[in-house]
């Protein structure tokens, strides 16, 4: 029995090991397919509410798959030039790290700072951050890149959505289906419900922020807010990087520390607001993940398939649970994941 357990106990490690080889190298299109399955749960209201209009199935489709490429296009066209924008302005921020060493100073009651804090931004090269940002965007055009394949991808998933279900009646026996129908109904409702109500909430978070900054005139707002509904899908530590790249942005903009500090309080009173009080409402007690799991899920998925990886995580690690969760032999995987 030993012999036996440590038997399947190797084979799993070596599947596992053999899938994390797979899947970091066949990352460009895994990522795209994972992500056109995840847009597809979220266009799924989208498509029933049409078709209680008296749409018909295959229009209702082609107008979802129409609205989802120019959506994409449209995110991809924004990252390309608002990044290249910021690029160029960088080198112009070498003013305003002079003059923030100057408000420094005043702030500490004169205490001279050249040979502390000045003598830091003066190391700071912003040729080389602008070059920086333009190499940081390699991965991000490449990721932007496979639009169209993702495009195919979503494609074929919605105009197949169903056939599941047929290919399931057909290949069990009458007294399996309706336990096995059950279970993947349950699965795709649960999966369909996290989701819209995180990219809903992540959407609304975005669209505060782009308002909030704009308010306030700073520049590249909307490329903030988009980074802002990104991060948003990684719990605590993505709502942290969103409000210091915004926070820091305004405070080398305007040199002064109100507007910034303004800018923190409301965006981050705002983000509160949605992440600890109406999503868990929303999204109920059913999903508490564990925190060890989300930050070697964050890790795994970060070095699997980088900062994309990293988005996607925290949604995996949800869908992994809710899957788990509706398959009995599978649950003390739920339990272990679950907070």
């Amino acid at each position: 029995m030993d012999d036996h357990k440590f038997f399947r106990l190797s084979v799993g490690l070596i599947v596992i090991f053999v899938l994390g080889i797979v899947l970091k190298a066949a990352r460009e299109v895994i990522y795209p397919f994972i992500l056109a399955i995840f847009i597809s749960y979220v266009v799924d209201p989208i498509i029933a509410f049409l078709l209680r209009l008296k749409v018909p199935k295959a229009a209702a489709v082609v107008l979802i798959l129409l609205g989802a490429f120019v959506i994409l296009s449209v995110i991809g066209i924004v990252v390309y030039t608002s990044g290249k924008t910021l690029a160029a302005e960088l080198p112009r921020f070498e003013q305003r790290l002079t003059g923030l060493t100057g408000w420094l100073e005043k702030a500490v009651g004169g205490i001279p700072l050249k040979q502390q804090v000045a003598s830091y931004f003066e190391k700071v090269n912003l040729q080389s951050a602008a070059s920086f940002v333009i190499g940081a965007l390699g991965p991000v055009l490449g990721l932007l890149g496979k639009l169209f394949l993702l495009f195919l991808f979503l494609a074929v998933i919605v105009f197949g959505r169903g056939r599941i279900t047929v290919k399931v009646r057909k290949s069990l026996s009458p007294e399996r289906v309706a336990q096995v129908m059950e279970a993947l109904e349950k699965i795709n409702s649960q999966v369909r419900k996290y989701l819209v109500i995180k990219t809903v909430l992540s959407l609304i978070n975005g669209l505060m922020v782009w308002a909030v900054l704009s308010l306030f005139g700073v520049h590249f707002a909307l490329l903030l807010g988009f980074l802002a509904f990104l991060l948003n899908y990684i719990p605590n530590v993505g709502s942290v990087v969103a409000a210091v790249l915004r926070v820091g942005f305004a405070l080398f903009q305007f040199g002064t520390i109100w507007t910034p500090l303004w800018i923190l309080v409301i965006t981050v009173g705002a983000d509160n607001l949605l992440g600890n009080m109406i999503e868990p409402r929303m999204m109920g007690k059913g999903l508490g993940l564990s925190p060890l799991v989300l930050i070697f899920s964050l890790v795994f998925w970060g070095w699997l398939w980088g900062i994309p990886g990293m988005v996607m995580a925290v949604p995996l690690v949800a869908v992994i649970k809710i899957v788990c969760q509706n398959v009995p032999s599978l649950r003390p995987v739920a339990v272990l994941i679950g907070s």
